[in-house]
């Protein structure tokens, strides 16, 4: 691209005002379209009534080639909402507590400059996006997109629990207190579900998780074959019966996904255990998955809760998203 080229195109900065130094954001994004020769910077606000969808639709409407989000996994899931299937790329200046996807992209989650950086002279990667599509308890159907994850049950009851004013103090680790707090009152409950248009299949559980990626905050590889481009989505059903099945699940996704798959030795210990996991964490793999509860239970996307549904369909839009990551 020519210097003629990059100076007639310009980016936009969609970002949350609670979770951003707006300052120091302008001063950076600033200096880096500078030094890559952008057009000059367009600015929206995110709010209550548009937690950045809107501001998007703004951006794309003005001929952004780029939207920078600058919030929290809120944030950066409504932006790329606005802009599946647009072609139009989307940078990420982590500012929230979970900073989901910028975790699975490799992005730096403490420096400013590095991501506005990346933002205008990284590359281009496209990833698929998770759709969801749920029917409320009132019967309205519905219609999101999720980047990372998303829940049924216990996982959803955690966020609902987690407190804002602790993950202001402690960051990601409130949801261990969200845990603490939904956990005495999570009960199992049945649901019918059917993957890749097979056959539906009856069970009771405690939550169910449908991944677009795996890595979690603390580096916990929860479902470790999860990836961002395959265009499938990795699920896992969760069937713990008391404490020991709760630690048996902690004990998969940390030491077994964490350590023990990094080697040969490690993953043939975990094949001797694979009969007593598979009994309390089953994982799948396919482009979409249904679910209809018995009764209606929390869901999830992206560490954000949507209240309570009765059916879902979630599928992988593939290649849907355009995304900035470190150039090589």
């Amino acid at each position: 691209m020519t210097a003629s080229e990059r100076r007639n195109q310009h980016a936009a900065v969609v970002y949350n005002p609670v979770k951003v130094d707006l300052a120091k954001l302008r001063a950076s994004v600033a200096a880096a379209e500078q030094s890559a020769g952008w057009g000059e910077t367009q600015w929206f606000e995110t709010s209550k009534d548009d937690v950045g969808q809107a501001a998007t639709k703004q951006a794309l409407d003005g001929g952004a080639s780029m939207v920078v989000s600058a919030g929290g996994d809120g944030t950066v899931r409504a932006v790329a909402e606005a802009l599946r299937d647009s072609g139009v790329r989307m940078a990420i200046v982590p500012s929230g507590t979970g900073n989901l996807l910028a975790r699975n992209l490799d992005l730096p989650l403490g420096s400013i400059d590095a991501a506005t950086a990346i933002a205008f002279s990284g590359e281009d990667k496209s990833i698929d996006l998770g759709v969801a599509s749920v029917t409320t308890e009132a019967g309205a159907v519905e219609e999101h997109v999720f980047l990372v994850m998303a829940g049924v049950g216990l996982d959803a009851q955690m966020i609902a629990h987690t407190r804002d004013d602790l993950k202001k103090q402690v960051g990601w680790l409130a949801y261990v207190d969200g845990v603490a707090r939904a956990l005495p009152k999570a009960r199992p409950f049945r649901i019918r579900y059917s993957v890749a248009g097979r056959t539906d299949r009856p069970a009771q559980v405690s939550a169910i998780l449908v991944a677009n990626c795996g890595l979690l905050p603390g580096n916990i590889q929860f479902l470790p074959h999860a990836r961002l481009d395959d265009g499938i989505l990795d699920i896992a059903v969760l069937q713990p019966k008391g404490v020991l099945g709760w630690l048996t699940i902690w004990r998969r996704v940390t030491w077994e996904n964490g350590v023990l798959r990094r080697s040969a030795v490690g993953r043939r210990m975990i094949q001797t255990t694979e009969s007593t996991n598979e009994r309390v964490m089953t994982t799948l793999r396919g482009a979409d998955i249904r679910i209809v509860l018995e009764h209606p239970q929390d869901f999830e996307l992206d560490g954000d809760e949507f209240g309570l549904v009765c059916k879902v369909r979630l599928n992988a839009d593939a290649g849907a998203l355009i995304v900035r990551v470190p150039a090589e």
